[in-house]
């Protein structure tokens, strides 16, 4: 019986294993890429193995030409304001969804969840005629970058589920204590809350990190100072002939932050849509 048992397991485990290692192939092939120089990378057919002695040099250029660390910083400063802003703007629509009555609350929350239907391109060209006629695009591109994306319908939806599975005697016993509803959300809910914070703030911040087309769309070009690594990734390479090798190199470099992030807070991220899915 054990020997039977096992087998099923181990053909179960071994499609597992294929699959994870067809979904890789995109990036070992770009992280061979990177290992090539620009003569290597146009060679045809592709040289697959062995890798190339190129990434070295290819990192050093990104850093150097292209100044990648200003770009990273210039990313995780607009992806942090992006995240802050959607947990806490999710965490009080959730509170306001679970613990307050008004009129017309289901119907409001029906239209919030409608958002979640609507792809992020629709809204682009609205977006970008918003905030140029704020003046953003030429004085503050950061506010352009970031405060069009701090509401969040999933973000809402997770956290108003997460707090309607959370017993209500809670909610009544921080009532006839006195606290306010604030004090009730920052002393009762959100300690009870912190995986699903994480997992969601994950889930955003990479979101906001791998924005290409609206930093694209709404950063100037002279603007240098306020420019993202997406800007960057789309610039490495170019020039008379464009080198793979290089263009390669910044899409790994640019992959890191967020893969490090999630291998930080994996366990947070598993056990905050564990919680959300046993209740």
């Amino acid at each position: 019986m054990n020997a039977l048992s096992k087998r099923p397991r181990l053909g179960v485990h071994i499609g597992l294993s294929l699959v994870c290692l067809i979904m890789c192939l995109p990036a070992l092939y770009a992280l061979q890429v990177a290992t090539l120089d620009i003569v290597a990378a146009f060679q045809a057919p592709p040289q697959l193995f062995p890798p190339g002695n190129a990434l070295g040099s290819n990192v050093a250029t990104l850093f150097t030409r292209l100044r990648f660390d200003q770009l990273i910083f210039n990313t995780a400063v607009v992806s942090l304001a992006i995240v802050i802003g959607k947990t806490v703007l999710a965490l009080l629509a959730g509170l306001a969804f679970v613990y307050f009555r008004f009129r017309g609350k289901v119907v409001l929350f029906f239209f919030v969840l409608l958002t979640l239907l609507m792809p992020t391109e629709i809204i682009m060209l609205p977006l970008f005629n918003i905030v140029s006629e704020l003046g953003w695009v030429q004085t503050n591109p950061r506010l352009a970058l970031s405060v069009p994306f701090l509401a969040t319908a999933a973000g809402a939806f997770l956290f108003r589920q997460h707090f309607s599975n959370i017993p209500r005697e809670l909610a009544d016993a921080a009532q006839i204590d006195g606290a306010s509803p604030l004090r009730f959300l920052f002393a009762v809910l959100i300690p009870m809350s912190w995986n699903v914070i994480a997992a969601h703030a994950l889930i955003q911040f990479i979101a906001s990190w791998n924005q290409y087309l609206w930093a694209r769309l709404v950063l100037p070009p002279d603007r240098f100072d306020a420019q993202l690594i997406q800007i960057g990734v789309r610039n490495a390479g170019t020039g008379p002939q464009t080198d793979f090798g290089l263009l390669m190199a910044a899409g790994i470099v640019a992959s890191l932050p967020p893969l490090i992030l999630f291998l930080l807070l994996q366990k947070q991220f598993m056990s905050g849509f564990a919680i959300t899915r046993d209740k």
